[in-house]
C-alpha cells in the first residue's frame, strides 16, 4: 500500500511539473496552447505512473506503453501532421537556425536536453513515437546482449544529419522561413517512414525492440549531456537484493544493474530509459526509482561477448 501511495504521489508531482511549465510558458508568451500541450503530455505521464502503481506485476508494464501510445501520437499525429510542426531533430536544427522558438525547439529543450536533468533519459522509455511502434512488437526482452561499439552509428547519424542541415541552410538557400513549414512537414513524412523501416527491420534482425534506440537513434546524443546528473535514478537495496539477476535479463537497454548496487550507487547509466521494467519484475522489491543529488560517470552495459564468456563460465 506505501509503494502504491508513493507512485501515486510522483503521478501527481510530475503532473504538475509539467502544469508548471505550461503556465510559465502561457504568461511568457501569451499563447495558452503551452498549458494545454504541457498539461496534456503531463497528463499521459501521470496516468501511466498512477497505472503503474495499481496494475498488477505482470500487467505494469502497460502503464508505459499507455503513456508512451498517448503521447507519441499527439506529438507526431496531431502535432506533426495536422500541425505541420516537424518534431524530429532536423526540425529543432532548422527552427533553431532561423531563431523561431516553435514547438520543435520548445520540446528538444524542455523534453530532451534540461528534461534529462530531472528524469533521465525517460523520454526515450515513455514518448518516443518510434519506441511506441516497436515496443509492440514480441521482442521486448533481448536475449542477447549489446553489440560493442554499433552505438557509434547514432553519433555518425546525428552529425550527419547536422551537416546535412547546416549545407542546406548555408548553401541552397534552405533558409527561407516562407518556405520552411512545408519543407519540414515534406522532412516529417519521408524522414518518419524512413525511420520506422529501419526500427522495424533493426527490431526483427536483431530479435530486439529497441535495437533502433540502442545503435541508429540520434537523440541520445544530445540526451546523455544531461542524464549523468538526473534528479530521479533507479536505485538497488543490497540488503534487499538476492542477486537472481531478474533485472538485468529483462532490461530492454542491456544495462548491467548489479555493477550500481555492489559500488552502492544509483544507476547512473545514460542508456537507462526509465522503463522501471527492473523495478516491476524484482521479486523482492529490492529497486526503487528514487530521487537524489548525485553524479556517477561509470557505465556498466551487458555486451553480448560478455554474456557469451557468462554462459562459459556457468
Amino acid at each position: 500500500m506505501n509503494i502504491i501511495k508513493r507512485k501515486l504521489a510522483k503521478s501527481i508531482f510530475i503532473f504538475l511539473v509539467f502544469l508548471a511549465i505550461g503556465l510559465f510558458l502561457w504568461l511568457a508568451k501569451g499563447t495558452l496552447f503551452y498549458l494545454f500541450n504541457f498539461g496534456y503530455i503531463g497528463l499521459s505521464v501521470s496516468l501511466g505512473t498512477a497505472l503503474n502503481g495499481i496494475l498488477p506485476r505482470d500487467k505494469k508494464m502497460w502503464s508505459r506503453k499507455i503513456t508512451q501510445l498517448m503521447i507519441g501520437i499527439y506529438l507526431l499525429g496531431v502535432l506533426g501532421f495536422f500541425g505541420h510542426e516537424n518534431m524530429q531533430i532536423e526540425g529543432f536544427f532548422f527552427y533553431l537556425l532561423a531563431g523561431i522558438f516553435s514547438g520543435p525547439v520548445i520540446h528538444y529543450f524542455v523534453a530532451k536536453i534540461f528534461g534529462t536533468l530531472l528524469f533521465g533519459r525517460g523520454y526515450c522509455g515513455w514518448a518516443c513515437w518510434t519506441m511506441m511502434v516497436t515496443d509492440l512488437l514480441p521482442w521486448m526482452k533481448p536475449k542477447k546482449g549489446r553489440l560493442r561499439y554499433w552505438g557509434m552509428v547514432r553519433y555518425v547519424h546525428f552529425f550527419g544529419v547536422l551537416s546535412l542541415v547546416l549545407v542546406l541552410w548555408y548553401s541552397f538557400q534552405a533558409n527561407d522561413t516562407r518556405n520552411i513549414s512545408m519543407m519540414l512537414f515534406k522532412w516529417l513524412i519521408i524522414g518518419n517512414l524512413t525511420y520506422y523501416s529501419i526500427a522495424i527491420i533493426l527490431a526483427a534482425v536483431f530479435k530486439d525492440n529497441r535495437a533502433f534506440c540502442k545503435y541508429a537513434c540520434p537523440i541520445p546524443v544530445l540526451m546523455k549531456l544531461g542524464a549523468p546528473f538526473s534528479i530521479w535514478k533507479i536505485k538497488i537495496e543490497k540488503d534487499k537484493c538476492t542477486e537472481c539477476r531478474l533485472c538485468e535479463k529483462n532490461c530492454p537497454m542491456n544495462v548491467k544493474l548489479l555493477g550500481y548496487m555492489k559500488t552502492n550507487k544509483r544507476v547512473a547509466s545514460t542508456e537507462c530509459i526509465a522503463c522501471q521494467q527492473c523495478v516491476n519484475i524484482c521479486p523482492k522489491n529490492a529497486i526503487r526509482y528514487t530521487k537524489g543529488f548525485d553524479l556517477e560517470l561509470k557505465g556498466y552495459i551487458n555486451y553480448n561477448n560478455v554474456q557469451k564468456l557468462n554462459k562459459e563460465n556457468e
